[in-house]
């Protein structure tokens, strides 16, 4: 029981630490061991480092190299890296911005129906007057190379020396007796038909542009998908602005 007794709290005198004396007070509070030693590790750490550092000056080697010299050199007493050349950027600023802010349906889904509105196009241009003439050949048979030599196309098709070589809407000369017909195709008409046709051209042009940096981006951001995959992986080809990067994975076999 007396040993239990001495251990009890409430018969046991509260321990007070030393507290600065009165003509000290000035000073602030006493420092205590546990402040000194955090104080003297800190004093002595810093003393090391100084004599490390010494010490490795002393022992330098001048003829010393490394590869790192060659793109690094010393500017007002501070070593600088040399900037080497600029690389072409791997994505564009307006395919970051499509990409930070859509997700892949989204933008696929811009990209099909980009594509219909080319397709309906492309429907209604026909391509009429493309590149002034026609790519395909249309080949006549004769009986003898006498009617070869005397053989008129503008007489064979019905129609004036004029429009021969006219890709598209070559009106006979029947047609062409018509006043009607006559009366419609004006040159001013014309000239209008021309401008609007050009115009025609010039928007499918834009919206083919379009679809393919929507195609671009749509393979970028499905790359990106495909890379939160554990699967090791190899990269094949760098991403560019124009296409994206080509990755090889790791054959997994599954259950």
């Amino acid at each position: 029981m007396s040993s239990f007794r001495k251990a009890l709290k409430s018969r046991q005198r509260n321990h007070h630490e030393r507290s600065q004396p009165e003509f000290r007070k000035h000073l602030g509070l006493l420092e205590k061991k546990k402040d000194y030693k955090k104080r003297a590790d800190n004093f002595h750490k810093k003393q090391n480092t100084l004599l490390a550092l010494r010490k490795k000056a002393l022992e330098k080697n001048p003829d010393e190299f490394y590869y790192n010299m060659i793109n690094s050199q010393l500017k007002d007493g501070a070593h600088m890296f040399k900037k080497g050349k600029e690389e072409e950027p791997e994505v564009t600023e307006e395919q970051k911005k499509v990409m930070t802010t859509q997700d892949i349906k989204y933008v696929e889904m811009k990209r099909v129906a980009e594509a219909r509105k080319i397709e309906r196009l492309k429907g209604s241009l026909h391509l009429l007057d493309a590149g002034s003439k026609q790519k395909n050949k249309h080949t006549f048979f004769v009986d003898s190379k006498k009617e070869v030599q005397s053989f008129d196309l503008a007489d064979h098709l019905n129609t004036v020396p004029e429009l021969v070589d006219r890709v598209y809407n070559r009106p006979t000369v029947d047609t062409l007796s018509n006043k009607h017909i006559l009366g419609a195709v004006e040159p001013l008409s014309q000239k209008k038909l021309s401008k609007q046709r050009k115009h025609e051209y010039r928007h499918l042009s834009q919206r083919i542009d379009r679809e393919k940096k929507l195609f671009v981006i749509s393979q970028k951001l499905q790359t990106r998908k495909d890379l939160q995959d554990k699967n090791k992986k190899i990269k094949v080809r760098k991403e560019t602005p124009n296409a994206p990067a080509v990755y090889k994975f790791e054959t997994k076999r599954k259950r």
